[in-house]
């Protein structure tokens, strides 16, 4: 550790403190549209400190929190419609440098080590968009500094786009991959050198547990029961989601009881709405839209209309923790009530 940040004060979490800072901000999202385009304010603190992962080893982040003595990774998932203005207010108390950046949106610039600044931008484009830090990258966004906004389209409260396919709900799955080492050599304010290896896969910042683990089934620790990220509706309740993957590697999120509806890459509409059971989600900033659509399994024998089913990516490995922990990845829970 060198000796600036020696000076500086660390936060420890254990996942049970960071879920609980989150479950006020992020996951279901509610939303009524306006008649007229209004001002959003979000003030974001950068801050640093430590996680506990499932296998008890304390990771080092960064996260744009909420007040100085929180740690927030992801941070708040925020909600606007077509025409907006965004006002957000960066608070950094590091003492390295940081930004806010949205791609084709927003650049911040740099915010040096204790300097506080709001940027203003007009969000015209309906979509899902990754907010992150740029500098020094692709390491600062590595360490936590991410979150996601969503956009909708005026007057509407159910459509991705004009037009697109009708949801009754909303959420988010922002995906992400950690590996210590680098994190380590983060904090010490060092290139990472050696090579890209993730121990650890989180969703909405948070992994999965097995039953009969200890943290099994607490929603404030285990993202099967998340209420972030577990779905959760009866037959019709069809459910955007707005899937963001801010860590290096490649997934395929694999949902089970039904196909779902694919509708954008990475921010495109694609050309024609796809019946997917994987879909492909790029890794270094990857962005899809699905739809699930809560009907009754197709090849469910026999026939059942409720059941519980489960979430988790095709990449063996981002079902683990420390390398075999099986189950404690990233995963969720899909309920049809």
């Amino acid at each position: 550790m060198n000796g600036r940040i020696s000076r500086r004060k660390f936060l420890k979490f254990s996942s049970a403190g960071i879920a609980s800072a989150l479950l006020g901000s992020t996951g279901l999202i509610s939303w009524s549209p306006r008649a007229e385009a209004a001002t959003i304010s979000q003030t974001f603190y950068i801050t640093e400190g430590f996680i506990t992962q499932p296998d008890g080893v304390d990771v080092y982040f960064r996260g744009f929190s909420p007040d100085t003595n929180s740690l927030t990774v992801p941070g708040a998932q925020m909600i606007a419609q077509e025409g907006d203005t965004m006002r957000i207010t960066v608070v950094n108390t590091l003492g390295t440098s940081h930004s806010f950046k949205i791609d084709g949106v927003v650049d911040s610039g740099r915010i040096s080590g204790g300097e506080t600044r709001t940027i203003e931008f007009d969000v015209d484009n309906a979509g899902t968009y990754l907010y992150y830090d740029g500098r020094n990258a692709p390491y600062n966004r590595l360490s936590g500094l991410h979150g996601g906004l969503a956009v909708m389209p005026n007057g509407s409260d159910d459509e991705l786009y004009d037009g697109s396919p009708k949801f009754v709900q909303q959420y988010f799955w922002v995906f992400h991959d950690i590996d210590p080492v680098w994190h380590n050599a983060i904090r010490n304010g060092n290139t990472p050198n050696t090579r890209y290896s993730p121990r650890y896969f989180t969703l909405n910042g948070l992994s999965g547990r097995p039953p009969g683990a200890p943290g099994a089934h607490d929603p404030a620790i285990d993202s099967m029961y998340d209420p972030r990220s577990q779905l959760r509706g009866s037959i019709g309740d069809r459910a955007l989601i707005r899937v963001l993957n801010p860590g290096m590697c490649q997934q395929s999120v694999h949902c089970h009881g039904n196909h779902v509806e694919w509708l954008t890459d990475h921010g495109k509409i694609l050309p024609d709405v796809w019946s997917k059971d994987c879909v492909y989600l790029e890794g270094d900033k990857g962005q899809v839209d699905i739809i699930y659509p809560f009907e009754s399994p197709p090849d469910a024998y026999p026939p059942v209309d409720t059941g519980h089913y489960p979430m988790h990516l095709h990449t063996e490995m981002s079902q683990t923790a420390g390398g075999g922990l099986y189950m404690f990845g990233s995963i969720t829970e899909i309920i049809i009530e």
